[in-house]
């Protein structure tokens, strides 16, 4: 029996669509500067409120691990940030990874299976979203299959010129519906957009 979990994906894009610039998955220059910012801030917490597992490839669970660890216990941090790295590092958590064995995280679950595999699985027991936060390499076969209930996008108004990009030739055509949206002092933009079925 299928519930009616929504599979929710977040990432951060430049105006060109872009998820990193040119120097490769490290160059975040064209998207630090918003995710810092009051709308980034606010945009973080939006993701996570009626999410009650997160769903991550291994590159951004090492990332996640580290970084998030350490704000969930710094009481000087921003609440927002803490908040969302409380949630992680209590949430269950389901690794997409071919290389994992054992997970690095307290409530989480190492996986090697394709993402829609594990999404229909996730699907058919428990409530609240399915959030996959900042992993294109879940997100994008996601997207293939349609299976991709909600997009939070933060759009960075910078032009990367070059990088990897979310929205590739060969995605199926699909239409999406403007749920929410929050505008920067930068020029940032945070919007939420829920799949038309």
């Amino acid at each position: 029996m299928t519930t009616t979990r929504r599979v929710t994906a977040n990432l951060s894009l430049t105006l060109d669509g872009r998820y990193h610039g040119p120097g490769g998955p490290a160059d975040l220059s064209a998207i630090v500067p918003y995710a810092v910012s009051e709308t980034g801030r606010n945009h973080l917490t939006r993701i996570w409120q009626q999410a009650t597992t997160a769903l991550l490839g291994r590159g951004n669970a090492e990332g996640f691990v580290g970084y998030w660890s350490a704000v969930a216990d710094d009481e000087t941090a921003d609440p927002r940030d803490r908040g969302y790295a409380k949630w992680l590092t209590s949430v269950e958590k389901v690794v997409l990874s071919t290389t994992w064995t054992e997970p690095p995280w307290d409530h989480t679950l190492v996986r090697n299976a394709p993402a829609a595999d594990v999404v229909a699985e996730l699907k058919a027991a428990g409530e609240g979203d399915i959030l996959v936060n900042s992993s294109v390499s879940v997100i994008k076969p996601l997207l293939s299959a349609d299976l991709i209930d909600r997009l939070y996008l933060m759009i960075c108004p910078e032009i990367a010129g070059s990088g990897a990009r979310l929205f590739e030739d060969g995605l199926p055509g699909t239409r999406w519906t403007l749920a929410e949206k929050e505008i920067g002092d930068q020029g940032e933009l945070s919007l939420v957009y829920d799949r038309v079925r």
